[in-house]
């Protein structure tokens, strides 16, 4: 049965809105009874407040703990000394709409909408915690430049069976055939067809929300899905990744099954990626730096650009995958680019230039995974990408052959020894934040010790008996 939401026909698609009155005339359009006052927090999770939209108009400003952005994944929070004290965690910070990202919640039950929010410190200093802020504060660094980037993300996710039980592995679901896949379907178009329903809702949801939907297709794993964005604004692509993740999930569930965005969800089948298109043009002209526009050959910026990358990508790691299930993805053999490599369509590099006309010159950076935070991993690589302009780099030979069978390098292995290379490299931590660093730092050591806590299967099958 379709919700009220659906029902209720959104006459006015458009996403955003330019100040408080164009918004208060899209909230009477379209008789929005709620809204959904949300902030992503480090894990990319949307937190907030939910009101009743008359009091929004009149207060459009809302509080939270500034605590909200030191809460794990678990729901825990780290130890804060050295880093914020407890009655400081507890006090408040302040939430202004970004009315910009005005929209539909067209799942919702009654007429809803949602808005993201920025943070700010009373005496009105934006909240360096907040990955919002951290992608506007590297982005402030190209605008000093005259530069401006442009992004596209593509989101890899799994549709599996409801689990509530998590001792129990993950299974894909039975689609409209009545089967579920037992094999992989890697760009079938009848295999997205099993679940047209619920996409023909992804769709419909995203429209009314304003998201940019380039592609979607099947991925290669067992009901694995991937989804393009159309390139813009990073800021505004990020927020667009958050709104994504929320309509798929949403989606799913009322087609009775999970969407997830897990980087390694089942043991034998691929991991999922968020893989970022990345390009600078001259913000005044809108010249692509990374080509000459006389000859349209590659600029030194864009290898400068390359090289930045490949130089930082093991301090940045543990934001382009956050989790320890993120490393399961990043190892040898799971078909994820292991390597900080670079080449020219290169799908087995860590960097791969992908063909295209001088205009559209762009680097993917193939790394992040499908559970990163897309504010904090758009921001990452960006900010790795300047220092190497900054700095002036100079890339490695661009690979060839099959870039898996080379060394990892130094590439994180696990999500311990990525934050230790974040801690220890200043020029990231300079560019991101000092005060956001050492609460990711803390935040995600949290998790990996709660992770800690919990005994596998496979520790009880091979260690039980055998030591």
């Amino acid at each position: 049965m379709k919700s009220k939401a659906k029902r209720h026909k959104m006459t006015f698609a458009k996403r955003g809105a330019r100040d408080l009155e164009e918004a208060k005339a899209w909230l009477a359009s379209q008789n929005i009874e709620e809204i959904e006052c949300l902030i992503p927090d480090l894990a990319g999770v949307a937190r907030g407040k939910i009101m009743p939209s008359k009091k929004f108009v009149n207060t459009p400003y809302m509080n939270l703990p500034l605590a909200v952005f030191y809460q794990t994944i678990t729901g825990d929070y780290p130890d804060l000394e050295g880093v914020v004290g407890t009655v400081q965690s507890d006090t408040d910070i302040f939430l202004r709409p970004d009315f910009r990202t005005l929209a539909a919640v067209p799942w919702a039950h009654d007429p809803t909408a949602q808005v993201i929010h920025d943070a700010f410190h009373p005496d009105g200093r934006p909240v360096e915690e907040s990955p919002r802020q951290v992608l506007r504060r590297v982005l402030s660094f190209y605008e000093s430049k005259g530069w401006k980037p442009v992004i596209a993300p593509e989101l890899e996710f799994y549709l599996v069976e409801k689990n509530t039980d998590p001792d129990y592995p993950l299974k894909p679901p039975v689609g409209r055939s009545g089967r579920p896949e037992t094999g992989r379907q890697g760009y079938s178009i009848s295999a997205v067809n099993e679940f047209d329903a619920l996409f023909e809702d992804m769709y419909e949801y995203s429209e009314s929300q304003g998201l940019e939907i380039d592609t979607l297709i099947h991925e290669s794993g067992v009901a694995q899905m991937e989804i393009n964005l159309l390139h813009g604004d990073p800021l505004e692509l990020a927020d667009q990744v958050l709104m994504f993740k929320r309509t798929i999930k949403e989606t799913s569930l009322e087609h009775d099954i999970y969407a997830t965005f897990m980087a390694k969800p089942m043991a034998n089948e691929p991991g999922s990626a968020m893989h970022i298109h990345q390009s600078i043009v001259d913000a005044k002209t809108g010249q692509n730096l990374f080509s000459n526009p006389e000859t349209g050959e590659p600029t030194p910026a864009f290898f400068n650009f390359i090289a930045g990358q490949q130089k930082y990508m093991p301090a940045i790691t543990s934001l382009l995958a956050p989790y320890v299930n993120s490393y399961r993805r990043l190892s040898k053999g799971s078909g994820a680019p292991v390597n900080t490599q670079w080449g020219y369509d290169n799908r087995t590099a860590g960097l791969r230039v992908p063909p295209s006309n001088p205009s559209n010159r762009r680097l993917e950076n193939r790394i992040p995974s499908s559970d990163a935070n897309p504010y904090l991993a758009i921001a990452a690589v960006l900010a790795s990408g300047y220092l190497g302009m900054i700095e002036k780099l100079t890339p490695a030979d661009p690979v060839e052959k099959d870039a898996s069978t080379l060394p990892q390098g130094d590439l994180p292995y696990s999500l311990v020894q990525a934050i230790i290379k974040l801690e220890r490299a200043q020029p990231i931590i300079d560019i991101l934040g000092p005060q956001f660093v050492t609460a990711y730092s803390r935040v995600k050591l949290h998790e990996y010790e709660t992770f800690m806590q919990t005994i596998s299967p496979w520790e009880r099958e091979f260690l039980l008996l055998n030591v």
